[in-house]
């Protein structure tokens, strides 16, 4: 090889020539002894040029010329050599000069790439059956990833191309390096046709990658309703599970997806045991991973649970939790449509979210107070709220919340001093439990907490009694003041079980009107008079909020 020879466009004269299809100038620079094997900057020799371009007559000249039978087979810098580049190029003569010169006709690229594999690649059907009866082999692998010439026939959808390679022998059950056949292949890439020729052909309609998905799933995945409503007719099973965790059906790739046409068709075919079954993944689920609003309406509308299972995969308890995880709030109202039941821990994401009003909402609705294993993660939620602790706190201990369940010592040393004495206003302070006294006891000489005046003393029978009176009433009848209202009590006692003299002296605005406003007529017995409370025999709201003695 002489590297002279190259011109500035690293073309050599010969294969400038070649590339020109100019046979005479061609045999001329042969004659007078020029290479025919310089490389221009992509490694392409004069044989490469003249197979490209379909230039047979070059092409057999340069054969011809070679001194050994190497040059028949020299590859570009891609790996390709002259009957790749024939296949690709749809050119026929060049490829029937290259086979009688003994071209390889299985010979691979660097990619592992077949001559068959780059023709049909390209759609050129006689290309494939002229290399097919010249002995190219329809069967093994034509690519690097393991796909053959039928998983790329599917791919393309060239059906013409799929007949003769099954024709001549090509597996229909063939697979990839990740287990995906043609048919597979046809699903996922909504080929219809393709999927079509493969079913009558007999191909495996439930045939599983090595991930375990199977057709039915890919293509619900994709939206390609057709090619699902072929699969279902032809026995594809939608209670296959798709995964390796044994999970995942087709319904939760159509829900995650969006794709409503689609879960209609599986909805009414899919085994319940998905929705609520231990250990598997309701479709509710993927359908507000997906953020896939009318979906989500459909399955509930079908009769799936709200409340589904807790969900490991996921990391959430309910689908509610992963509302809040993806911050879908306009879910909610759905979800509450359909009767979800809420969880106490759902208040705990409506602080770490502040959304303060829906947190009252919930309390409205009858959500469970927090309690057992959830309560711990909701009093770290309740700690990111402290700063707006009269937007929310208020409403959680007027619906029953023990009190001293928050007062963890991470929760004491975190909240604010005006915080930590309004929570002391619903318990007996001077019988709680030891270690939350010596907690106190340690915030106080930390941070010179200042208590009111009154917890220095034992609290006043009427708050005992208030106290006694709420602890016998379960949380539904504590949710608003009806019940209370309905209690044979003057309308001051009703005032004072729902701690209206706390929260006015406390400025917690829109208190009540959340527990229920009452008739103007019925509002008229003021809570200010000391008078007035001495007439009662209940002690006096002094200027702190609290009772004294």
């Amino acid at each position: 090889m002489d590297f002279t020879e190259a011109y500035s466009d690293r073309c050599s004269v010969v294969g400038l020539a070649v590339r020109e299809g100019n046979v005479k100038m061609l045999r001329k620079l042969i004659k007078q002894g020029y290479s025919i094997d310089v490389q221009d900057n992509r490694g392409w020799m004069p044989i490469h040029e003249a197979a490209a371009h379909n230039f047979s007559e070059c092409l057999r000249v340069l054969v011809n010329a070679a001194s050994s039978d190497d040059y028949i087979n020299s590859k570009t810098f891609d790996g390709l050599c002259a009957l790749h580049l024939s296949a690709r190029h749809g050119s026929l003569q060049s490829l029937r000069v290259l086979l009688e010169a003994g071209a390889d006709p299985n010979q691979v690229t660097t990619e592992e790439t077949t001559a068959l594999f780059l023709a049909v690649e390209n759609g050129h059907t006689d290309i494939v059956k002229f290399l097919i009866q010249h002995g190219a082999n329809v069967k093994g692998l034509h690519s690097w990833s393991g796909w053959n010439s039928l998983h790329e026939a599917s791919f393309q959808g060239y059906t013409e191309i799929m007949e003769i390679l099954l024709e001549k022998g090509a597996s229909k059950e063939c697979k990839d390096n990740f287990g995906i056949t043609p048919l597979f292949v046809s699903a996922q890439y909504g080929k219809l046709e393709s999927l079509r020729l493969l079913v009558s052909h007999g191909a495996e309609v439930n045939c599983q990658a090595k991930d375990k998905a199977t057709p039915l799933l890919i293509a619900a995945q994709e939206g390609h309703t057709e090619c699902v409503e072929l699969l279902l007719s032809k026995g594809a099973d939608p209670n296959l599970y798709c995964n390796n965790d044994n999970w995942q059906l087709p319904i939760h790739a159509a829900a995650q997806m969006g794709h409503k046409r689609i879960l209609e068709l599986l909805i009414p075919i899919t085994d319940r045991i998905c929705d609520k079954g231990e250990g598997k993944v309701s479709p509710v689920y993927s359908a507000v991973y997906g953020g896939n609003k009318e979906c989500l309406e459909m399955l509930l509308r079908e009769g799936y649970s709200p409340d589904a299972q807790e969900c490991l995969k996921f990391d959430c308890v309910s689908p509610m939790c992963m509302v809040f995880q993806k911050k879908l709030f306009s879910f909610i109202d759905i979800f509450l449509k359909y009767g979800i039941t809420l969880l106490g821990i759902n208040l705990g994401y409506c602080l770490f979210h502040e959304k303060f009003t829906l947190f009252q909402r919930f309390l409205k609705l009858g959500c469970l107070l927090p309690s057992g294993d959830q309560l711990l993660e909701f009093v770290r939620y309740t700690v990111k709220a402290h700063e707006e602790y009269k937007e929310w706190l208020p409403y959680l201990l007027l619906a029953g919340f023990n009190p001293v369940n928050l007062m963890h010592r991470f929760w004491i040393f975190s909240v604010s001093e005006s915080a930590l004495n309004f929570i002391l206003e619903f318990t007996d302070w001077k019988r709680l439990p030891p270690h939350v006294q010596r907690d106190l006891s340690d915030y106080k000489e930390k941070f010179t907490w200042t208590p009111k005046s009154h917890f220095a003393s034992i609290p006043s029978l009427s708050h005992l009694c208030r106290l006694e009176i709420r602890s016998v009433l379960t949380s539904e009848h504590l949710r608003s003041d009806q019940f209370i209202r309905e209690l044979p009590l003057p309308t001051y006692l009703q005032d004072y079980l729902l701690y209206l003299d706390v929260l006015r002296a406390n400025s917690i605005l829109g208190a009540e009107d959340y527990l229920g406003q009452r008739e103007e007529g019925a509002t008229s017995t003021s809570h200010s008079s000391a008078e007035d409370a001495e007439r009662r025999d209940i002690t006096p709201v002094q200027g702190d909020g609290a009772a004294s003695d």
